[in-house]
């Protein structure tokens, strides 16, 4: 597609050649390790990319009732529902899509065991240790509602359940971490894993990273499934389609206050909210050049910053930028904060082609309100 062509910024571009790169990774695992892998919905649901990752998953792994319908009709494959919390309005309409229901609590599966008796349900365990750095994201914070702790408590309740979903990995790039925390779990759960059919290790996994111990990797996770005598399954989330996708922006203004400041149509308030929320920069272009400039968004948020980045040449209107590894928890976060114009999203074909595949304009911004 010619420059005059490409959609007006700002877009999310999804690259299919970077996508499958991810997908072959996670291939790789499910054959060597025998795990099968679930995408989680909660970091990226872009539906328009699910024909090639259906070619290399089993399915999706939900945390609402939308989420598990939307994994069921646009993905297929083995869907799973989980929820912190379901609701007597949802519970039925959640297990008339999924294959697993997983219950947060006792109390949610004691209420609702007989609403699912139609398909596998688990319950979520909680060991209490995580890679987590964030104590707004970490599953094992004190008094934490994310799952069962106490095996003493969950031992009256096996007969009713027939596997588990332990999620405590979040970004966790060390594979020595993953290792001793999977022990951990061993060491406090092993009597409920003996009785389990399926275990499920959640996500925050980042085993599609460069360098990352496959090899390693799998053998730990076959041995974890062979000791137990359980189906091992992933939810892979970021590692799915880490390093995939762009935010496409365009400079609007400059200024100059003691810092060069380049202002572009977008804002990490709506469209890279995780960035706000973990007070983390952006990653743009290679971090070389004479020029240091202050990237902003448009909203009027005062700290709605991208972060500060070194640039080959001072930054003018009209320069595009590139905001990369865009894909997580951006599309399923984004929101209409100021009205600001929503990005659209794009898809870049393996032979270069970039196609459009959602635009959102004012009736979106009104329908979205009352």
């Amino acid at each position: 597609m010619s420059k005059a062509l490409e959609p007006r910024t700002p877009y999310y571009l999804i690259d299919k050649a970077r996508l499958l790169r991810n997908m072959e990774k996670i291939a790789f695992v499910r054959e060597k390790s025998g795990a099968r892998a679930l995408l989680a919905l909660k970091c990226f649901a872009t539906w328009s990319v699910f024909d090639l990752m259906r070619e290399h998953m089993d399915g999706t792994t939900s945390s609402s009732l939308n989420e598990v319908r939307l994994g069921r009709q646009r993905f297929g494959g083995e869907t799973h529902a989980y929820s912190v919390a379901w609701a007597d309005h949802e519970i039925d309409e959640a297990v008339s899509y999924a294959d697993k229901i997983i219950f947060n609590t006792i109390g949610q599966l004691e209420r609702f065991a007989g609403n699912a008796q139609g398909i596998a349900r688990g319950l979520r365990l909680n060991p209490g240790v995580s890679s987590s750095t964030f104590d707004l994201a970490d599953p094992a914070r004190p008094f934490s509602r994310l799952g069962e702790w106490d095996a003493a408590q969950v031992l009256p309740v096996m007969d009713r359940i027939s596997g588990f979903m332990i999620h405590n990995n979040c970004e966790n790039a060390d594979f020595g971490l993953f290792d001793r925390m999977l022990t951990r779990i061993e060491e406090k759960f092993g009597e409920l894993l003996k009785r389990a059919e399926w275990v499920s290790l959640g996500g925050g996994i980042h085993f599609t990273g460069e360098g990352y111990p496959l090899e390693a990797f799998c053998a730990r996770l076959k041995r974890f499934s062979e000791s137990y005598g359980v189906q091992v399954y992933l939810e892979p989330g970021e590692a799915a389609i880490t390093q995939s996708a762009t935010l496409e922006v365009t400079v609007l203004d400059t200024l100059y206050n003691g810092k060069h400041l380049a202002m572009v149509d977008s804002s990490i308030e709506a469209h890279m909210l995780d960035l706000l929320i973990y007070r983390q920069d952006a990653q743009i272009g290679d971090g070389t050049g004479d020029h240091e400039v202050m990237i902003c968004g448009k909203s009027c948020l005062a700290g709605d910053v991208f972060g500060e980045f070194r640039f080959p040449h001072p930054l003018k209107p009209g320069d595009r930028l590139s905001v990369l590894n865009a894909a997580g928890y951006t599309m399923v976060k984004k929101n209409w904060f100021n009205g600001v114009a929503m990005p659209s999203i794009a898809i870049r074909e393996p032979d270069g082609s970039i196609r459009l595949v959602r635009e959102f304009g004012y009736a979106d911004y009104e329908s979205s309100l009352s």
